[in-house]
């Protein structure tokens, strides 16, 4: 399994990546023009030279090496709510109160806001239900966190992931149901296709700017608030692992919720490290114990390495590289030594000296799972 950034070659992928994702999945919709579209623009970012975070939006896909099959999606939009509005709503609790009659009620509302306008957002994660396999979904998840580690200057000091609400397997969403009912007259799938294409100006012009009292909601729509797809909650379990919390904001269309962590307190940045990349060119089959000081890391701990490059990006998990640290270093500023096989270090586009990004995954978080069935399905 490679990550790399996404080209043009990938559009087909990417369209059934879309169609196969359903309703909700606002990030990827099976819209060809738009996919085509979002392609260029990620190609454009991952080329362009940064210094400070603008509107770039980087996609990367997951291939599987054997076949060249796109396995799944993963991404970052760079400044959110920078080109359009990005709107949640903010659970809130409110008081009334009468001092002369001494009655007191706290009642919930929601208010439409632009809280997170600014921060860096992980989206467009997906991986196809017949590639779900080990450390598949982690790879796709915390690959991001190294990408920006990475180049700090690309993105902001605090990251979002808005997490998909609940929805049936019609593609309906009890929260949107309630809103259509009072608001929008607009068929949930309309709505998600009209804000994964960029359009957003109904929610301005139709959607309630004044708090709605959540007391006054069907319970269905009650009962979803903050709530995540099924399908989403391996992939929210991995990110609050990561240190990611819900502070009270949820999506306009389906309720779900949106987790927030700044970049330098998130578990993978903080576990990864650089090192200097030794190339070994010994066929790995003909290896014994005796050769390699570190040869149970090489055997027993899968890493996640990565390659510090931008449009040549690569990453994948690993068991056959073995990292050393810096002499005297508990993990500061030197460098340690990674030495990568001569086939691996040609996928990775890695040459002697170069450097590259390690996280050993017995030091990433944790999965709070232990259903394999489960933790192999993602989508958000």
């Amino acid at each position: 399994m490679i990550i790399r950034p996404i080209t043009d070659k990938d559009l087909d992928a990417l369209f059934l990546i879309a169609t196969e994702s359903g309703p909700g999945f606002t990030s990827l919709m099976p819209d060809r023009d738009a996919l085509a579209r979002k392609v260029a623009h990620s190609m454009a970012s991952f080329e362009r030279r940064v210094t400070n975070p603008d509107d770039e939006h980087y996609l990367f896909v997951l291939e599987d090496e054997a076949t060249g099959a796109i396995m799944g999606t993963t991404g970052i939009e760079a400044n959110a709510g920078h080109t359009r509005p990005l709107y949640h709503f903010r659970r809130n609790t409110v008081t009334h109160h009468s001092r002369d009659l001494d009655l007191r009620r706290s009642v919930e509302t929601l208010t439409r806001c632009n809280h997170y306008t600014g921060y860096s957002e992980i989206c467009s994660l997906y991986l196809r239900p017949e590639f779900r396999r080990a450390n598949a979904g982690k790879l796709l998840s915390r690959v991001r966190f190294l990408f920006m580690a990475l180049h700090p200057e690309r993105f902001s000091d605090n990251i979002i992931a808005e997490m998909r609400g609940v929805s049936d397997a019609a593609g309906q969403s009890p929260f949107w149901d309630w809103l259509k009912a009072h608001f929008v007259d607009m068929e949930f799938c309309q709505a998600t296709h009209l804000v994964g294409t960029g359009y957003t100006d109904f929610i301005d012009e139709l959607m309630p700017s004044h708090p709605l009292y959540t007391c006054m909601m069907s319970p269905e729509a009650r009962a979803v608030l903050s709530q995540v797809h099924k399908h989403t909650r391996p992939a929210l379990q991995i990110l609050a692992a990561e240190g990611f919390q819900h502070k009270g904001f949820i999506d306009l269309l389906d309720a779900g919720p949106t987790v927030e962590c700044a970049l330098a307190d998130i578990r993978s940045v903080k576990a990864s490290s650089a090192c200097r990349v030794t190339i070994d060119g010994t066929d790995t089959s003909t290896r014994t114990h005796s050769g390699y000081e570190h040869v149970s890391y090489r055997q027993n701990n899968p890493t996640l390495v990565t390659n510090t490059g931008t449009a040549d990006f690569r990453a994948t998990i690993t068991s056959e590289v073995s990292a050393q640290p810096y002499p005297g270093s508990s993990g500061g500023s030197q460098p340690g030594t990674l030495t990568v096989p001569s086939a691996l270090a040609e996928k990775l586009h890695l040459a002697e000296g170069h450097l590259a990004r390690i996280l050993p995954l017995n030091q990433a978080a944790p999965a709070r799972t232990h259903n394999t069935a489960t933790e192999l399905n993602y989508a958000y």
